[in-house]
């Protein structure tokens, strides 16, 4: 490969690809792409949701059967189904937050934008936070918060045992769910990303590389196209298991037996 060729594709793909510079020289240096792709999801889904319920219809729009439905989908097939009857009252957090990773995720595979927030650990630890506040706060409103201890901690088994047991439920309940939560929707976006990066360079490197690798190069764009379909269903899957565990762990904060 070529000084000048080097000098222009940035390869092989690191962790510091997601590391972007500020987007105007000289300012703040967290004022990023990343931060405005953020700030863009939020205002989007806001003014999105706003304009279709502007003047409902009884016949809805397309924009207001659209909201209509991602609302309905998570109301009836998470909330309602993971925590039942009082999984109405936390159907509007569960689906602002499916509504928000899932747009957040899709930045990843959309050109020109290919960069999804949640591919830096501090996004999803930020909504993994609030998914755990919200199930603990929930539980210690329901049972107080002794109650809400010995719900959490104690679970049916013989007494001998529990000295065991109770480390290995404090450790599950408060600190590896907020862990598992942010880590597997970090650790799906940034290998997805990374795993794009690869395919796409690597045709730019074999085409520049070798007249007898031009063919590989058109294989490796392929496979990307193909990687970005699949990267689509992780998308949707992502934000899907992210709010159904959250719903869980309501479910269970609220339950009266562990």
């Amino acid at each position: 490969m070529s000084a000048r060729f080097a000098a222009e594709v940035p390869w092989p793909p690191s962790v510091e690809d997601f590391y972007l510079p500020p987007v105007v020289h000289g300012t703040e240096p967290w004022f990023t792409k990343v931060v405005i792709l953020v700030w863009v999801a939020v205002a989007a889904l806001i003014i999105y949701f706003l304009v279709s319920y502007r003047d409902p219809k009884l016949v809805p729009t397309k924009k207001q059967w659209l909201a209509e439905s991602i609302y309905g989908f998570v109301r009836n097939n998470i909330a309602k189904d993971m925590i039942g009857h009082d999984g109405l009252r936390f159907a509007p957090y569960l689906t602002t937050l499916f509504c928000f990773i899932l747009l957040t995720n899709l930045f990843g595979i959309i050109p020109g934008i290919q960069m999804s927030p949640n591919s830096h650990i501090a996004f999803p630890a930020i909504l993994a936070i609030i998914s755990w506040v919200l199930f603990n706060f929930v539980g210690i409103q329901k049972h107080g918060f002794a109650g809400y201890m010995k719900h959490s901690l104690i679970p049916p088994a013989p007494w001998f045992i529990l000295p065991l047991l109770i480390p290995i439920e404090f450790a599950s309940t408060f600190l590896f769910r907020p862990f598992t939560l942010a880590v597997r929707l970090f650790a799906n976006m940034f290998a997805g990303h990374m795993i794009l990066l690869v395919f796409t360079l690597g045709g730019f490197v074999m085409l520049n590389s070798s007249a007898l690798l031009a063919p590989v190069s058109i294989l490796s764009w392929l496979m990307a196209i193909a990687l970005t379909f699949l990267e689509a269903l992780v998308v949707v899957l992502q934000a899907y298991v992210f709010t159904v565990l959250t719903a869980s762990y309501i479910q269970g904060a609220l339950a009266e037996e562990h």
